[in-house]
């Protein structure tokens, strides 16, 4: 089952040097997943060949604009596109009557069901979930209201060793091994024990995205050792000063956060449009936790079984 990322815009305050502005792609199974949705995002939906009616979710972490200006101007498009299939939004307060106030004077009537759900941006706590993930809410440190999103594949069936299970087990023994459980007779005895007949479950994989926030080591608990993770990195450490004063962090501090959450990779973005150069991010995190990358436009990270 594939767990791909893909970065649409790496930017922050606006666009610069071919940078857009934060919106990303999270593809789980069949499941595409929009995160953020800056100014620009149906251009790269379009530059990356990725069908916008098949994104049935769509996160929206704040209501800075770098991270939403985009909404109207796609949502309006699956209406041209004369989209039928529900559409789901989570966002923190503020958003439906932002988005309301737009369709009123534009006079647009969706022809599809948009539904919303307003999240509160201080807890954790989950929003949405299906059969293959959850999604959480990341309390994040920002100026105004602003949450991450934590996606975590569930628990997998155990894999049967198929030589070893014949005819003599019926549908109900095969869904207990799964699970698992030993089959035991009527008595509570163990007649096959569960490690005889099956091979470990698949990994959950995981992604946390933290978008807009100062260092804030209140997220490490949550994000521990999530295979990965993306957190924003706006300034160079030679600014951290002004990233507090901002409520952004550094390359450093976002090398920080993965060090001590033991993630599996780190990928920062979230630029500050004063710099052309990337690589003294790359240089700077690196310093601290090894396994970074940049945040680069229309590349796609896998997360494999």
């Amino acid at each position: 089952m594939s767990f791909k990322l893909q970065i649409l815009g790496a930017n922050s305050a606006k666009p610069a040097y071919d940078r857009n502005q934060t919106a990303q792609i999270l593809t789980v199974q069949n499941d595409l997943f929009l995160i953020d949705c800056g100014e620009g995002t149906q251009l790269q939906l379009n530059k990356y060949r990725i069908k916008i009616n098949r994104i049935r979710h769509i996160f929206i972490s704040h209501l800075h604009g770098d991270h939403y200006y985009g909404l109207i101007g796609l949502l309006s498009t699956m209406h041209l596109q004369r989209r039928t299939t529900e559409l789901y939004l989570y966002g923190p307060p503020g958003l439906s009557e932002i988005l309301a106030l737009q369709f009123k004077y534009s006079d647009t009537v969706l022809n599809y069901k948009l539904h919303f759900r307003e999240i509160e941006t201080e807890k954790k706590y989950i929003i949405f979930e299906n059969d293959n993930i959850t999604v959480e809410t990341i309390p994040l440190t920002h100026r105004i209201p602003c949450a991450g999103f934590l996606f975590r594949e569930k628990t997998k069936p155990m894999n049967l060793i198929k030589e070893k299970v014949n005819n003599k087990f019926s549908l109900a023994d095969i869904a207990t091994l799964k699970q698992g459980k030993d089959i035991v007779d009527e008595n509570g005895t163990v007649v096959h024990k569960n490690r005889d007949y099956t091979h470990p479950a698949k990994k959950c994989r995981s992604y946390a995205y933290c978008s807009d926030t100062r260092y804030n080591e209140g997220i490490v608990d949550q994000i521990k050792d999530v295979d990965l993770l993306y957190h924003e990195a706006t300034f160079l450490s030679e600014r951290e000063e002004r990233a507090g004063e901002t409520y952004h962090s550094t390359a450093g501090q976002a090398a920080s956060i993965a060090q001590k959450a033991n993630v599996g990779t780190l990928i920062i973005g979230h630029y500050s449009s004063r710099y052309k150069d990337l690589s003294p991010f790359l240089d700077e995190a690196k310093l601290i936790y090894n396994n970074t990358m940049l945040a680069i436009e229309g590349e796609c990270i896998s997360i494999n079984d």
